[in-house]
């Protein structure tokens, strides 16, 4: 195998507290061995558009406790599927070898994918044009299999237990159930993790289909123990028994059939039709992905961005760094793409939250 002497780095998707640390790790370990990095500008589409800049310590000076990318990103320009205007009329066509053209061009040996799964998936497919591509795991949902957490995902929870702390006084000083929306797409590990962090009567997540019955059992159960409130977390992607995903538009262009969110507002108006108690629900959407990112997702980040760099090197290819047992490691991406890693229903996360009382809504007494 040739030996490596610049390397390209792109972020793909959403954006994510922590992307700033995978590229200020990458560009400090990869130049300190004596690489050349280079930037490229808005994901996938800053590869086929040639946005690419030769990126160095200076560019990623104070960037760490930065949100979001400084390279921009974006979740819809995949080179195999790529959008383009032909007489007025959107087609989709396969400009890879035009984006693989450009790397070659740079005397690009390698890429670094920060993405999540569809990101990942999509840079594996370079190794047909002969580059080497290591993924580094990025989501907020924390759902990519073969790694123990995405950096991204303390920073989520962080923000949406601070805000089940501020709901908690309004729900008691006005006697109302409180329902917060959480992201997570298909995964309900941010509502498990939140729910359980900020005290959550009931959490409702994508892999336990829920009853409304059930709900309202754990409300009017706090009732008659005299609390007059209750907190309720909901993903986005929760589904109730029999019923289907909440979306609010079906996404042009995306590769998500609709874009999920409005079943807190809609179990709000359930539990206050049902049994009469005033609800409210807050969605707490984009502020999730926003922000400085946590203490752990700094340093989770800064492990990955020098482990890919030190894989590279070593003559790995086709691997994504991931943390197992508080160790990164590599995997094969052909292992973990398209394999969701989802909330186990039986997992001690779960077993652990109905043990302190929190209802899932699928309980025997709802069905």
């Amino acid at each position: 195998m040739e030996t490596i002497r610049s390397i390209g780095v792109l972020t793909g998707g959403g954006d994510c507290p922590g992307l700033n640390a995978v590229i200020r790790a990458v560009v400090r370990t990869a130049t300190g061995r004596g690489l050349k990095v280079w930037g490229i500008r808005n994901g996938f589409g800053g590869l086929v558009e040639n946005q690419i800049f030769v990126i160095n310590n200076a560019d990623v000076s104070g960037i760490l406790p930065r949100g979001g990318t400084i390279l921009g990103t974006t979740n819809r320009d995949n080179p195999f599927h790529y959008r383009v205007i032909e007489n007025e009329e959107t087609v989709y066509k396969d400009v890879s070898s035009l984006a693989a053209e450009n790397l070659r061009r740079a005397e690009i040996d390698a890429l670094v994918v920060i993405g999540g799964d569809g990101s990942i998936k999509i840079g594996a497919r370079f190794s047909e044009y002969g580059v080497r591509v290591i993924a580094v795991p990025k989501t907020i949902d924390n759902d990519i299999s073969g790694t123990e957490r995405t950096f991204g995902f303390d920073t989520a929870v962080g923000v949406a237990s601070e805000a089940l702390d501020r709901l908690h006084t309004t729900a008691e000083s006005h006697h109302r159930v409180m329902v917060l929306e959480v992201m997570g797409r298909y995964a309900g590990w941010i509502a498990l993790h939140s729910g359980l962090a900020g005290g959550a009567d009931c959490i409702l997540l994508p892999e336990i289909p829920y009853k409304v019955a059930g709900v309202l059992a754990k409300i009017r159960r706090r009732q008659q123990e005299g609390k007059r409130f209750s907190l309720i977390v909901v993903a986005e992607g929760a589904i109730p028994q029999g019923g289907e995903l909440t979306g609010t538009q079906v996404a042009a262009g995306s590769t998500e059939k609709i874009r999920l969110g409005g079943v807190g507002e809609k179990l709000a108006r359930e539990i206050e039709e049902k049994i009469g108690v005033e609800s409210r629900c807050t969605v707490l959407g984009h502020l999730q992905r926003g922000g400085s990112p946590t203490a752990f997702d700094r340093l989770l980040a800064t492990r990955y961005g020098v482990a890919a760099v030190e894989a590279l090197l070593a003559g790995k290819a086709d691997c994504m760094v991931a943390l197992q047992n508080n160790h990164i490691v590599t995997l094969p991406i052909a292992d973990v793409v398209g394999k969701p890693n989802h909330v186990e229903e039986d997992g001690e996360l779960v077993a652990a939250a109905r043990a302190i009382g929190i209802v899932f809504g699928n309980e025997a007494e709802s069905c």
